[in-house]
């Protein structure tokens, strides 16, 4: 007997010496933490975090390269930026090609929700879009992940504005932007953005005040062009005529006001000595295909100017 219970002591030890240790909890970044994750498909993490900017959760779906693991890095960062008033951020997921057209890419690509018309801005009352990717959403993802400083961010519709007004309103963050027909001028159009909140839902005046609030000049990527000299750049827009990744029978659309914006931008950015590249690809839609394409399109150059 007592021979029997050297040995379950000897083996209880032994056992004790071979237990794995604990998996170190993943960092904590102040006001922003993950609240859920869920694997979604063979690259992406669908995560729930919840941010002390917003108030309340919101969804980000992050793509890992190949050759990604816990610890590794740091690793370039693809920020996508969805449109308003539609899928929010799973379209690019769902409809843009991201997953398929960044498979190759050794970068890690983050997709985060911006808002139904957030319009990438704190708003004056309302939700704090600007100071929870930036401040919150960007240290998460280095912590996490083991994203490094070379980031790239792009953006369709409303998106394109936020991808230009982030690049320009914290200089250095980004390495590249781009815009795939983007609101890049709200100069003559403040209107439009008004109407597009009250269709929402919104109080017009709750997200950057009375049109001619300072807020309005502050967010318009065309007056903040001069603060994007040297930082490559990428224009895509075309000019709202059915085109050839269009189904047969499409109409016409409000992508030419979109063309004008773009002009207007690029003339602005390349004056400030920004690299810009244009691509205003003629008859074409404010459609899905167009931006899968932009995208594609573009991706060498921010590839380029993350390190990628």
């Amino acid at each position: 007997m007592r021979a029997r219970a050297a040995l379950v002591a000897a083996l209880a030890v032994l056992a004790l010496g071979c237990t794995p240790a604990p998996v170190p909890p993943a960092p904590q970044v102040d006001g922003v933490r993950i609240v859920e994750r869920e694997q979604a498909g063979e690259r992406g993490q669908a995560l729930t975090v919840a941010s002390r900017a917003l108030g309340r959760e919101t969804p980000v779906r992050v793509l890992l390269p190949r050759g990604w693991t816990r610890g590794s890095g740091p690793w370039p960062v693809l920020y996508l930026l969805h449109g308003c008033c539609g899928a929010g951020h799973l379209g690019w997921v769902d409809e843009g090609g991201a997953e398929r057209l960044t498979a190759g890419l050794p970068a890690i690509v983050v997709v985060p929700e911006g808002g139904r018309v957030g319009f990438y801005s704190d708003w004056v009352r309302g939700p704090k879009w600007e100071t929870f990717h930036i401040e919150e959403l960007i240290p998460l993802i280095e912590a996490e992940f083991g994203a490094g400083p070379d980031r790239a961010i792009a953006g369709l519709s409303m998106g394109g504005l936020g991808a230009m007004v982030y690049a320009a309103r914290h200089p250095g963050l980004f390495r590249a932007a781009a815009s795939f027909s983007g609101v890049l001028d709200t100069t003559g159009d403040r209107s439009g953005v008004r109407r597009l909140l009250q269709q929402n839902g919104e109080d017009a005046a709750a997200l950057w005040g009375e049109p001619d609030g300072q807020a309005w000049d502050e967010h318009n990527p065309a007056l903040l062009a001069g603060r994007l000299g040297g930082v490559p750049l990428y224009v895509s827009c075309g000019d709202g005529r059915p085109g050839p990744l269009d189904p047969p029978g499409a109409t016409a659309d409000f992508e030419a006001a979109l063309l004008s914006q773009a002009t207007v931008f690029a003339e602005r950015a390349r004056a400030a000595g920004a690299e810009i590249t244009t691509d205003f690809y003629g008859a074409g839609t404010h459609t899905w295909p167009y931006w899968e394409r932009a995208l594609e399109r573009a991706l060498p150059m921010l590839r380029a100017a993350m390190g990628a």
